[in-house]
């Protein structure tokens, strides 16, 4: 019997996801680490990943083993946590490294995921894998894009029954994005939904398929475009998925029309910017809404969807929220799609002043725009400045979390602002199709560029908020022992009060924290881990040692500062109490 063998176990229970769970609440059940006994926690051990740029996403354990994934090369690790960390197997995946190029915002990876016997690896080239848990082995490959048109991929995947839901990115170049189902077992291809085209395409049914509650009508992609720009559309899914089993619905957010220059995709270029809920088996969708109409900021859509049970106005309702980067926290009611709450969630926001909630009213859903801050107004080749939130937005991808124990969500944020110019761009099959430079810089006034703050859903207000440096590119944590966990650009680890926000707990990593803050128990302990390795499209200055301030859409001059508190990395730290 081999290492790898012994030392894996098929769990007893679902699969076993980068969100926790289906609902993407990130909230964990465990415990034994609490508000009154965390500020004793201690470095349990680390494991060196061996790659230096930014370290997105988080470990995840399958009974004794943790299985641990690294940015490009994509590198994935067996680890025998009844051995301090061993190495049972490494996968180590052959990739041209001629993708490196074409990833729009670092070699990130957002994780792997496990389910029924099988663990699952989407890598940067858009190679989708099957590997055996106990060894390593190649079970089935299968190629779900082509960089060679822009296409790449950086997010995790969605065990879904029998089917394994996927997406791709390439905005920025192109791409005519889908949102694809594969067998688990063979890697067979089920269905295929495009963000623009065609009802056939995009699986929508003009009578059934509804927007905030009425038919969509026939071929609403198409009519929303100019032409057949659809066909070069973008709205690439690169986030995250949630599913509810009850209603057999997957939900995720589509990113940015392309080009970022909004005077050559005239219409509500739809659907880019939206949110979509479908059917797991068929993939028609039951409903979608879209955030952003004729986006001018880059404003993708596709953070992640949570998905709760609460009160609002007085009728316990099945809910979705939804933290966009265009600022606006959304609560819908995820069986319809019927749009509840929609308030701002960072005090700098100014590109909209409000999303009209009336549902009598013709804009209903629709943001009303503060047109100074509109770069169509402006026009080609003109800078519009102090547009708030920057293009990386009031939230990014890192994914937030929701305590059930207080009713409340935690919430890493970015503060920043931005002057833009867009300019007019030719589409070329496999280059950039952007069409726009950036200056990103805090609001005027202000030194801090994000914020950790807790957010009542139902409300649609913070109830805390706690200023930090930079923004917060790590995804949060929230446990049963009344603690929230995330990480910040500097490299520390941060617990804090799930009530009051109070700060119980830090310790620095070597390297910024991107990745996403987990938890597990092995032999009776509950640990906390985290990824460290300072990169994303905040940190991809150092990441990718770029210099001009305009690298990296304007993220380089945003975050110039940061050189002086962190440095590149590749590391895995893992805490637990004292013994």
């Amino acid at each position: 019997m081999s290492i790898a063998a012994s030392a894996w176990a098929e769990p007893a229970d679902g699969p076993i996801l980068q969100t926790l769970d289906y609902a993407n609440t990130r909230f964990s059940p465990f415990d034994q680490i609490d508000a009154g006994n965390v500020g004793r926690l201690k470095v349990a051990w680390t494991f060196s990943t061996g790659v230096l740029r930014g370290h997105e996403g988080a470990p995840i354990v399958v009974g004794s083993v943790m299985y641990v994934h690294t940015p490009f090369p994509n590198t994935v690790y067996a680890l025998d946590l009844d051995h301090d960390g061993r190495i049972l197997w490494r996968y180590s995946p052959r990739q041209d490294a001629g993708v490196i190029p074409v990833m729009c915002c670092d070699t990130v990876y957002r994780g792997l995921a496990y389910a029924n016997g099988r663990l699952f690896l989407h890598q940067a080239d858009t190679t989708l894998v099957a590997l055996d848990p106990g060894s390593g082995r190649v079970l089935w490959s299968v190629r779900n894009g082509d960089p060679a048109r822009g296409e790449t991929n950086t997010a995790t995947v969605l065990p879904v029954k029998d089917k394994l839901i996927v997406g791709i990115s390439g905005g920025e170049y192109g791409a005519r994005c889908h949102v694809t189902a594969y067998d688990q077992t063979t890697g067979r291809r089920i269905w295929r939904a495009y963000a623009t085209g065609p009802d056939a395409d995009i699986l929508f049914d003009p009578e059934r398929t509804t927007a905030l509650g009425r038919p969509v009508g026939p071929d609403s992609s198409v009519g929303s475009w100019e032409g057949d720009q659809w066909r070069i559309g973008g709205g690439c899914s690169w986030g995250w998925f949630s599913y509810d089993p009850d209603l057999n619905l997957v939900y995720y957010g589509t990113g940015n029309p392309s080009t970022w220059n909004p005077t050559q995709r005239p219409g509500d270029n739809k659907w880019a910017m939206a949110i979509l809920a479908r059917d797991a088996d068929t993939g028609m969708a039951r409903w979608a809404y879209q955030m952003t109409p004729h986006d001018q900021w880059d404003y993708d859509g596709v953070n992640e969807m949570i998905l709760t049970e609460q009160e609002i106005g007085g009728e316990r309702r099945r809910l979705l929220t939804h933290f966009d980067r265009n600022g606006f926290g959304y609560t819908l009611d995820r069986g319809t799609g019927a749009l509840l709450v929609a308030e701002k969630f960072d005090s700098s926001v100014n590109w909209a002043r409000r999303i009209e909630q009336n549902p009598a009213s013709s804009a209903y859903g629709r943001p009303v725009v503060e047109k100074r801050y509109a770069p169509e107004e402006a026009g080609e080749d003109e800078t519009t400045t102090g547009i708030c939130p920057g293009a990386l937005g009031a939230k990014n991808q890192q994914p937030a979390a929701y305590a059930p124990t207080t009713g409340l969500f935690y919430v890493p944020t970015n503060h920043m602002c931005m002057d833009y110019e867009p300019f007019r761009v030719s589409y070329v099959l496999g280059q950039p199709y952007v069409g726009a430079t950036l200056a990103l810089h805090p609001p005027a006034g202000d030194s801090h560029t994000g914020a950790f703050i807790a957010w009542d859903g139902a409300a649609g207000r913070i109830i805390w908020s706690i200023p930090e440096t930079f923004s917060v590119w790590s995804g949060a944590l929230a446990t049963a022992g009344g603690v929230v966990f995330y990480g910040t650009l500097e490299g520390y680890l941060k617990a804090v009060d799930a009530l009051t926000g109070r700060e119980l707990y830090r310790f620095k990593t070597p390297s910024g924290i991107v990745g996403n803050v987990t938890t597990y128990q092995h032999g009776g302990r509950q640990y906390v881990a985290v990824l460290s390795g300072v990169g994303g499209w905040a940190g991809i200055g150092l990441a990718a040692g770029l210099t001009d301030p305009a690298d990296g859409s304007g993220a380089v001059g945003g975050y110039a500062a940061l050189s002086q508190y962190t440095a590149t990395g590749g590391q895995l730290t893992v805490f637990a109490l004292p013994d």
